[in-house]
């Protein structure tokens, strides 16, 4: 019995993700809010109905998608920003890492990027609570610095956003240049460091 459950269980597994690929395959061409669940079950071969054992809503499956693009994350922008290296090292390991991500997941960069202000508030609060979990974890970091000393909670967690921001910014620029030459993400990966170098030098004179 057991054993039949399990494959049952496994099964449901598989659809649901098919169901999340599909979907991601769909928001290549469009927003959230336009996309149809007899879309999304016709590109997975499914009736409309085994939709809903899955997700309440296209929200819901937004939401999931959220998850999924953002939600493995948090432990590398942890590594990211650990304390022990210098400022400019770890502003090379964020470059890379971003740029990497981009590499491997550009569909759930592009729906991040596209849904963060899109017309579905389930999935725009979803990105913004990951984001802020992001926020969070970079200022429990930054706190552990020496140069954080005499900070506040609220000034750490502005400049935390700071470098958080940066990040989505570059990892849209970084998406943008995916297709062009090798120059362009150069180029891109130049800017960001500069850019993120200034918030760290900004750092350095803001009155703690």
């Amino acid at each position: 019995m057991s054993h039949t459950l399990g494959i049952r269980q496994a099964q449901k597994q598989k659809t649901r993700q098919a169901l999340l690929d599909a979907a991601l395959g769909l928001l290549e061409e469009q927003s959230l809010s336009s996309l149809g669940l007899r879309e999304v079950t016709r590109a997975v071969g499914v009736a409309p109905t085994a939709f809903y054992r899955h997700f309440r809503s296209t929200a819901d499956l937004g939401v999931s998608l959220v998850e999924e693009a953002l939600g493995s994350l948090h432990p590398m922008i942890r590594t990211t920003v650990a304390t022990g290296d210098s400022s400019d090292e770890r502003i090379a390991r964020a470059i890379e890492l971003i740029a990497g991500h981009v590499d491997a997941y550009p569909a759930h960069v592009r729906f991040i990027a596209r849904e963060r202000h899109g017309g579905v508030q389930p999935v725009r609060e979803a990105i913004r609570d990951q984001l802020a979990r992001f926020a969070e974890e970079v200022k429990t970091e930054l706190a552990k610095d020496p140069e954080s000393v005499g900070w506040n909670d609220d000034d750490l967690l502005m400049l935390a956003h700071l470098y958080v921001d940066q990040m989505l910014i570059t990892a849209s620029l970084f998406l943008e240049a995916l297709e062009g030459p090798k120059e362009e993400r150069e180029r891109v990966a130049q800017v960001a460091t500069r850019q993120m170098r200034l918030i760290s030098i900004g750092r350095h004179h803001w009155p703690a």
